[in-house]
C-alpha cells in the first residue's frame, strides 16, 4: 500500500488536473512573406487559429512554433518576434504574428533560437508549418 502512495500524485498538486483539462484544437497555420531585405533576412506574417487556448500565451506559443519550423525550412536558424495580435471570435483564437528570420542571431530580447523552439514544440505537441 505505500508503494501504491507514493506514486500518487500529492493532494496539493494542482498541475496534473490543470494540465489534463487542456485539450487544445489546432485550426491551422497561415503564412505570408511580407518582405526581404538587403541582408537576405525575411519579414514574415503568421496567421494562427484554435480552440480550446487557455489565454493570449498559447495563441503566442502556437505562432513561435510556427515560425520556428518555418525558419529551419528556410535555412534560417534564428527569428525575432516584432508584434503578435490576438483576439477571439466564437471561441476562435486567432493569432496574427509578424516575425523577422534571419541565420544570425538577431539584435533584441524577443529572440527565438528555432531548433530550442521547435524542439519544444514537439515535447509539448504544437504543431509547426
Amino acid at each position: 500500500m505505500a508503494l501504491l502512495l507514493a506514486c500518487a500524485p500529492d493532494a496539493g498538486d494542482t498541475t496534473v488536473s490543470r494540465n489534463a483539462a487542456f485539450a487544445p484544437e489546432y485550426l491551422g497555420i497561415g503564412v505570408r512573406l511580407l518582405d526581404r531585405d538587403y541582408e537576405g533576412d525575411d519579414l514574415v506574417a503568421f496567421d494562427v487559429k484554435m480552440r480550446g487556448a487557455r489565454g493570449r500565451d498559447d495563441v503566442a506559443a502556437y505562432a513561435d512554433c510556427a515560425v520556428a519550423e518555418y525558419a529551419l525550412i528556410r535555412g534560417y536558424g534564428f527569428a525575432r518576434h516584432l508584434r503578435t495580435n490576438i483576439e477571439t471570435e466564437a471561441g476562435v483564437w486567432h493569432g496574427d504574428a509578424i516575425y523577422s528570420i534571419s541565420a544570425a542571431l538577431p539584435r533584441g530580447s524577443r529572440t527565438i533560437d528555432a531548433e530550442v523552439v521547435r524542439a519544444n514544440c514537439v515535447e509539448t505537441d504544437i504543431p509547426t508549418v
